[in-house]
C-alpha cells in the first residue's frame, strides 16, 4: 500500500516538473525568440542613455508587386548630444565649436546651458558616427554622448501624405497625419516595454504568450514603383502647367486595395518642419471637397441606363444651350451639334445631353443613384481627418441644382469618395472600401489580416456597368481622332473640367478651373482604376490636354510593370 502510495506522489511530481518544464520551455522561447530584439535593445541601452528617453515604434512597409517589402517608416540608430550645464567652461565657445551640429539657434543653446542646477540637457539628436567622433575630438568639457533611436522615412517625400510623420503634441511624441495618427495605438510601443524583470517575464500567466499584442508592424497595399511613378508623372504635369495643387490614386477597383495616393505640394517626412504653410500636411485625397465636372457624367448615365429611360442611341437635339429655371446651361463651346445619341453626350461631353438625361431619369431616382454610390458619404478608408462630399444640392426643390449637378456642377465631392464612386461602374455595380493597410504584424508573431468586405453589390445591374464600360472605350479612342488608343488593351476613360467655386460661397470664378479624369483598364475586368486632378492648370482650357499625357504614362508603365495580359 505504501508503494502504491509512493508511486503515486512520484507520478504527481514527475507531472508537476514536466508541467513546469514546458512552461519554462514556452517562456524562454517567448524571451528568447519573440521578444528578442527587446532584450538586445535592453542591453544595449541600459549602460548608455537613460531609459525614460528610449524610444522604439512599429515599422510601416509598403508591398511590392511580388509581395516583399520595403520599409516606408522605420526606426533608425545613431547617437545625441547632451550636456552637464554646470561643467560647461565657456558657452561661447562651445557654441560656435558646436554649431554645425545643433538645430536650435544661439539664444536657445545659451539658455539651456545657463541651467546650472539641471543635470541634463540635450542639445542634438540624429547624429551619425563620423559627427561623434568629430564632437569627441573637440574635447569639451560636460558634453555626454548617448545612443539613440528616432524614426526614418526612407523614402523621404513618397507617399507623405498617406504615410504622416511623428511630432510632439504636449510632451507626447506621437502621429500626426496619414497612417502615423490613424494606426498610432498599434505602432505605438512604451518606452518601459524592454524593462521587464527577467524571471517575472519567465513565470508570469501563461496566458499572456496567447494573448494577442496590440503593438506591431503595418504592411500597406502600396506599391513602391506604382507611388514613384504617380507622383512623378503629376509632379510634372503640375509643374508644366503651373497648377496649385495635384493629385492622384490608383486603386483595384475590385477589392478598394490602393496603389499609390499622393497630393501635390507634398513635403519630407525627415525634414516636415521645413514647411512653411502647415496646410500642406492635410491631405486633399481624404480632407478636401472639389467639384470634379464632366467626371461624374458617367455615373448620372450609368443611372439612367440602369432604370432603363436611355440607351447609348438614345437621341435629343442640341441647341448648344439649355434654360432651366430662366438660367442659360450652354455646352462647354457654346455650340449645338444638332441630333445627337448620349455616346455624342459622353465623347464630346455635352452639357445639355445630361440635363437632358436627369430629365429622363427625374430628381427622385437621380438622388437615389447618387447617394447609392456612396457621394455624401466618408468612404471609411483608414486615414485620420476624412471628410464627405457637399450633395445638398440634391435636396433642393429647384430644377437648376439637379440640372448642374448631372454634369457635376453644384456637388463637391472628396477624390476617395469620387474614386470608390467610380469603381461602381469598373467593377460590376460593387461598393468597396478603399484601404491602404492589408497586414499588422504583432510583436507576437501574430499575422492578422484585415478583413474589408464590400458594403454594398447590385448597384447597377451587370449589363448597365457593361454597357457603361463600352462607351467610356469609345470615349477613350475618340480623343483626338483615336490618336490615343492601345492596341492590345481596353481602356475606359472620362475627362472632365469643371469652374472652380469661390470661398465665399458665391460664385464660381472665371478664370479658374479644376481638370480631373478617371480610367480603368483593362476595361472589362479592371485591376487598376486611375483617377488624376489638377487646381488651376494656367494657360490652358481642356483636361484632356494635360491630364491623358501623364495617365497614358502611368497605364503604359501599369501593363508593363505587372506583364497584364492582353485583353484584345
Amino acid at each position: 500500500m505504501k508503494s502504491s502510495s509512493f508511486q503515486s506522489r512520484i507520478r504527481i511530481i514527475t507531472v508537476c516538473i514536466f508541467v513546469v518544464a514546458i512552461i519554462l520551455l514556452g517562456r524562454l522561447f517567448l524571451v528568447q525568440v519573440i521578444n528578442k530584439n527587446v532584450y538586445a535593445e535592453k542591453a544595449d541601452k541600459q549602460y548608455v542613455t537613460p531609459s525614460s528617453n528610449i524610444f522604439d515604434r512599429g515599422s510601416i512597409f509598403f508591398s511590392k508587386k511580388d509581395e516583399s517589402l520595403v520599409a516606408a517608416a522605420t526606426i533608425t540608430a545613431g547617437f545625441k548630444l547632451a550636456m552637464v550645464p554646470k561643467d560647461i567652461v565657456d558657452k561661447e565657445d562651445a557654441y560656435s565649436k558646436l554649431a554645425k551640429y545643433l538645430k536650435m539657434d544661439h539664444d536657445t543653446f545659451i539658455s539651456k546651458a545657463n541651467k546650472v542646477d539641471d543635470p541634463y540637457e540635450e542639445i542634438a539628436t540624429g547624429l551619425n558616427k563620423e559627427q561623434v567622433t568629430e564632437i569627441e575630438n573637440l574635447k569639451i568639457k560636460g558634453l555626454n554622448i548617448f545612443k539613440d533611436n528616432w524614426r526614418f522615412y526612407p523614402g523621404n517625400n513618397i507617399a507623405s501624405h498617406a504615410l504622416g510623420f511623428l511630432a510632439y503634441k504636449d510632451d507626447l511624441l506621437t502621429g500626426q497625419y496619414g497612417l502615423e495618427r490613424y494606426y498610432n495605438s498599434t505602432l505605438s510601443k512604451p518606452k518601459d516595454q524592454a524593462y521587464v524583470n527577467f524571471f517575472a517575464e519567465v513565470f508570469s500567466n501563461l496566458r499572456d504568450t496567447v494573448n494577442e499584442n496590440n503593438q506591431g508592424d503595418l504592411i500597406t497595399t502600396i506599391e513602391p514603383q506604382v507611388q514613384y511613378t504617380l507622383e512623378s508623372g503629376l509632379s510634372a504635369a503640375m509643374k508644366k502647367w503651373n497648377a496649385d495643387q495635384a493629385g492622384g490614386i490608383i486603386m483595384n477597383p475590385q477589392t478598394g486595395e490602393i496603389y499609390a495616393m499622393t497630393g501635390l505640394p507634398d513635403f519630407d517626412l525627415n525634414n516636415f518642419k521645413s514647411v512653411s504653410d502647415v496646410g500642406v500636411y492635410r491631405n486633399p485625397i481624404v480632407e478636401n471637397v472639389f467639384e470634379f465636372g464632366s467626371v461624374i457624367k458617367p455615373l448620372v448615365m450609368a443611372g439612367a441606363i440602369d432604370k432603363g429611360v436611355v440607351t447609348p442611341q438614345t437621341k435629343y437635339t442640341d441647341n448648344g444651350f439649355v434654360v432651366v429655371d430662366k438660367k442659360i446651361i450652354n455646352n462647354f463651346d457654346k455650340k449645338g451639334r444638332g441630333v445627337a445619341t448620349m455616346q455624342d453626350v459622353l465623347d464630346q461631353s455635352l452639357n445639355t445631353g445630361m440635363v437632358f438625361v436627369e430629365s429622363k431619369l427625374g430628381h427622385d431616382s437621380f438622388r437615389t443613384y447618387m447617394k447609392s454610390y456612396g457621394i455624401g458619404e466618408k468612404t471609411g478608408i483608414d486615414l485620420p481627418n476624412e471628410t464627405s462630399g457637399l450633395i445638398k444640392n440634391l435636396d433642393s426643390p429647384r430644377n437648376i441644382e439637379y440640372a448642374n449637378a448631372s454634369f457635376g456642377q453644384g456637388i463637391a465631392l472628396t477624390p476617395i469618395e469620387a474614386v470608390r464612386a467610380f469603381s461602381i461602374i469598373a467593377n460590376g455595380g460593387k461598393l468597396v472600401t478603399p484601404h491602404l493597410v492589408k497586414n499588422i504584424e504583432y510583436d507576437n508573431g501574430i499575422l492578422k489580416t484585415l478583413d474589408y468586405p464590400i458594403v454594398k453589390e447590385n448597384l447597377l445591374k451587370k449589363e448597365t456597368t457593361d454597357t457603361i464600360t463600352q462607351m467610356l472605350i469609345h470615349v477613350f479612342e475618340s480623343y483626338d481622332g483615336g490618336a490615343h488608343k492601345l492596341d492590345h488593351y481596353s481602356v475606359a476613360t472620362k475627362t472632365g473640367t469643371a469652374q472652380v467655386a469661390k470661398e465665399d460661397g458665391k460664385g464660381y470664378y472665371t478664370d479658374r478651373h479644376m481638370h480631373s479624369f478617371f480610367g480603368y483598364f483593362p476595361a472589362y475586368d479592371p485591376k487598376f482604376l486611375v483617377f488624376l486632378f489638377l487646381k488651376n492648370p494656367k494657360e490652358v482650357k481642356y483636361a484632356s490636354q494635360t491630364l491623358i499625357p501623364p495617365f497614358l504614362d502611368i497605364t503604359n508603365f501599369i501593363l508593363n510593370y505587372y506583364n497584364v495580359p492582353p485583353d484584345r
